[in-house]
C-alpha cells in the first residue's frame, strides 16, 4: 500500500460481487475499507448502515473511491427501501471527498422493467444526480456463484427431467461472466468522466435462457427433452423454479419478471473505452462456475465431516 493513501469503499462487501472486488483491489495494492452492516469482520472493515446517516458519513472518511454494490430482494417493499438507502448515500455524499461513485445495476428492458429492475434503475438514477460523479454500469445475467440468476440456470440445468418452454424463456441478454464485471469495475473507478453516466456491460455472446440451459446441462453430462408451451404465468413459472431450484418464490418470481423481455445492450461504448475487454464466452464462464462450485462443496463436506469427527473416507 502506497504511503497517503486514500480509501476505497466497497458496500456490499459481503455479496459475491464485493468478494472478489475487495479481492481484485487488494491485490491491485489498493487501500480497500470493505463495509457492512453487521459487525465488522477485521479492523479494515466499518459499519455502515445505509438506513443510518451518521454511519455512512463515517464510512466515506477520507475516502477517494465508493463502489455501491448494495442491491435486496425482499417479500416487503424492497423498492422503496433501496430507493431510501440510495438517497441517504447521496445526502452524505455532498459533504465528504469523495471523488467518484461506481455503482453495478441491471441493463434496462425495452418496455416496462419489472419491480426488481425498476428499482436497480432508479438507484443508478439517484445516484448519478449526486453531486459527486457516478457511473452506472448495468448488466445482465452475470455467471458467478453467488448470483441468483445463474444459480437458478445451473439448478435447472442440473435437475429438470423435461424442459418446458414458456415464451420467457425465449428471451434473449449477454450475459458476463463474473471475472470480466470484476475488470470492468476496476476499470470504471479510473475511466474518464466529466460527468455521471451510465453504460451496459455485455458479455460476448447473445443468448435465450433456453439456450444457456441447453449449454449448462452438457457441461454437466445431461441432455433434457423439451416441449414449448403456449402460456405460463409468471407465478406458475416462479413455482415450477422454486420446485426445481430451491429459491425462495418471490425471488424466483422477480427472476422470471424480470426474463420476459430480451436484456440486450444499447451499445457496447464502455468495452471501448476500458482497458479491459470481455474475455469468458457463456459456456467457459459456466465452465468456470461449475468447476469453482465443485470444489467448494467438496471443501464444505470435509469441513463439515472434520466438525463431526468422521473424517474424510466415511
Amino acid at each position: 500500500m502506497r504511503s497517503q493513501q486514500r480509501p476505497v469503499l466497497v458496500l456490499g462487501a459481503t455479496g459475491f460481487v464485493g468478494r472478489e472486488l475487495i479481492a481484485a483491489l487488494s491485490d491491485d495494492g489498493e487501500y480497500v475499507r470493505p463495509a457492512t452492516r453487521g459487525v465488522p469482520r477485521s479492523a479494515r472493515w466499518v459499519t455502515c448502515d445505509l438506513e443510518q446517516p451518521a454511519s455512512i458519513r463515517a464510512a466515506l472518511d477520507g475516502v477517494e473511491c465508493a463502489y455501491y454494490l448494495v442491491h435486496s430482494v425482499g417479500a416487503g417493499d424492497y423498492r422503496e427501501t433501496e430507493r431510501r438507502c440510495a438517497e441517504n448515500f447521496v445526502r452524505a455524499l455532498a459533504a465528504s471527498g469523495c471523488e467518484r461513485v461506481v455503482y453495478l445495476g441491471g441493463v434496462a428492458p425495452r418496455s416496462t422493467p419489472s419491480e426488481h429492475l425498476a428499482s436497480r434503475l432508479e438507484v443508478g438514477e439517484i445516484l448519478r444526480g449526486a453531486s459527486v460523479p457516478a457511473l452506472e454500469l448495468r448488466a445482465s445475467m452475470i455467471v458467478g456463484n453467488g448470483s441468483a440468476s445463474w444459480h437458478i440456470v445451473r439448478d435447472l440445468g442440473a435437475r429438470l427431467p423435461f424442459m418446458v418452454l414458456p415464451k420467457w424463456l425465449e428471451s434473449k441478454s449477454r450475459p458476463i461472466a463474473l471475472p470480466d464485471v470484476i475488470g470492468a469495475l476496476l476499470d470504471a473507478r479510473n475511466l474518464p468522466l466529466e460527468a455521471s453516466a451510465w453504460f451496459d456491460l455485455p458479455g460476448p455472446d447473445t443468448l435465450s435462457v433456453h439456450e444457456m440451459l441447453v449449454i449448462v446441462a452438457e457441461l454437466q453430462g445431461r441432455r433434457i427433452p423439451s416441449m414449448r408451451v403456449p402460456l405460463l404465468t409468471p407465478g406458475l413459472s416462479a413455482l415450477w423454479l422454486r420446485l426445481v431450484s430451491g429459491e425462495e418464490f418471490h425471488l424466483a418470481r422477480e427472476l422470471v419478471l424480470g426474463l420476459r423481455e430480451d436484456l440486450l445492450p444499447k451499445d457496447e461504448r464502455f468495452w471501448e473505452l476500458a482497458r479491459h475487454r470481455p474475455h469468458w464466452s457463456f459456456r467457459d464462464a459456466a465452465r468456470r462456475a461449475l468447476s469453482t462450485e465443485s470444489r467448494q462443496s467438496f471443501v464444505a463436506r470435509l469441513v463439515e465431516r472434520a466438525v463431526h469427527g468422521l473424517g474424510p473416507s466415511a
